[in-house]
């Protein structure tokens, strides 16, 4: 049995740096959805959703299947579990204590002025 390679971090996390597609994978949360009905609160053409959404499945972040006429689209939740457990891995420090670092800043830098 044939077992397609996971997508690489690299298309994952750059399908994920535009607005507009990350937009549209939270629309695909709710439910699977038609290409027409994904386009529909984008001010932009019919065209750049497509390539939008051409992105998103070479990263395999959605799937797109033929029903009919009408071509839909499905988000593919598991694809980010290789993003998922690269950022998990700086999950180990300890988080930034802001006021902190910002207190030691005070003491350290000279004032300005």
């Amino acid at each position: 049995m044939f077992t397609p390679a996971p997508p690489s971090l690299d298309a994952i996390f750059a399908a994920l740096a535009d607005p507009t597609r990350r937009a549209i994978l939270t629309m695909l949360l709710e439910d699977d959805m038609a290409v027409t009905d994904v386009a529909e609160p984008f001010d932009i053409s019919l065209a750049a959703i497509s390539k939008h959404l051409a992105i998103l499945a070479e990263a395999r972040l959605i799937s797109q299947e033929k029903r009919g006429r009408v071509k839909w689209c499905k988000l593919e939740p598991d694809a980010m579990r290789a993003a998922t457990i690269w950022i998990q891995g700086f999950g180990q420090f300890d988080p930034l204590d802001f006021d902190a670092f910002e207190r030691f800043l005070a003491a350290e830098l000279p004032e300005e002025g």
